[in-house]
């Protein structure tokens, strides 16, 4: 064989073994995105395991004392789950988040588009449960009050959007803006109608403070391992490590019959 045809070989493996390489880490990076980053949320930073260990998911308690008040349309156990979709759908998407919680961000902009579409069509509904594990594990009280914000739009009927807005605009991890009820009013602009003055009342006043601790308490005694917490008909699809949009739809459609 020619020293041509020896390095022509050589470099076509080279190439080969690059692609490959370059496939790996692709996969890699999805599998951090929808798996690997809800390390993040489930019990904090380590150097802090140990005060995380005896207060995880309680928050700072702030001026949260009252009536648990449901926020309108409220269902299942307790009145805990916002329900999004129609009744009808075959399928159920029971979904345990935290709006302060990064991988509940990556789980929202990789699946927000299925699932959208997937309740839009009739086929998917969707319970969302809110969850306050980083004002636990971090300090301060941005969970509780963007939950308690969520559900003030949920009695507007402005959930849907206003659940994608506070996510589109999740401050890090670190910072609890969200613990600010002027910058939750102010994403309230963001929402076509959302933005008024019984929205902006119950925002200030904590309207559903009790009941978002009713969930929080409803997370912390459920036995979840971390936010988010997604269960198809009752079974964990996060958890599942070959998961993706195209799978989830798939098996959403395999349930219509």
């Amino acid at each position: 064989m020619s020293e041509k045809n020896r390095d022509g070989k050589r470099t076509a493996r080279e190439r080969l073994a690059a692609e490959r390489e370059k496939h790996k880490a692709a996969e890699k990076r999805r599998r951090a995105l929808i798996v690997g980053a809800s390390v993040v949320c489930v019990l904090g930073l380590a150097a802090v395991i140990g005060v995380v260990a005896a207060n995880a998911g309680k928050d700072d308690g702030g001026d949260s004392a009252g009536p648990v008040v449901a926020p309108s349309g409220a269902q299942g156990k307790d009145g805990l789950a916002l329900p999004v979709g129609k009744e009808s759908a075959r399928s159920t998407l029971t979904i345990w988040e935290d709006f302060r919680c990064p991988a509940c961000k990556g789980f929202e902009t990789a699946y927000r588009p299925t699932i959208h579409e997937l309740t839009e069509a009739g086929k998917l509904k969707v319970e969302y449960h809110l969850a306050t594990i980083i004002d636990g594990n971090m300090g301060g009280s941005g969970s509780r009050k963007a939950a308690n914000a969520a559900a003030c739009a949920q009695d507007a009927g402005k959930f849907t959007p206003y659940h994608d807005v506070l996510y589109d605009n999740q401050p890090a991890e670190t910072d609890d803006a969200f613990s600010k009820e002027d910058k939750l009013i102010e994403l309230a602009g963001k929402v076509d109608g959302l933005d008024t003055p019984a929205f902006r009342t119950c925002v200030n006043d904590g309207r559903h403070d009790s009941w978002v601790e009713k969930s929080a308490a409803a997370f912390r005694n459920g036995g979840f391992g971390g936010t988010p917490t997604v269960l198809l008909d009752g079974k964990n699809i996060y958890q599942d490590q070959t998961m993706t949009p195209a799978k989830l739809k798939q098996m959403v459609e395999a349930a219509q019959g």
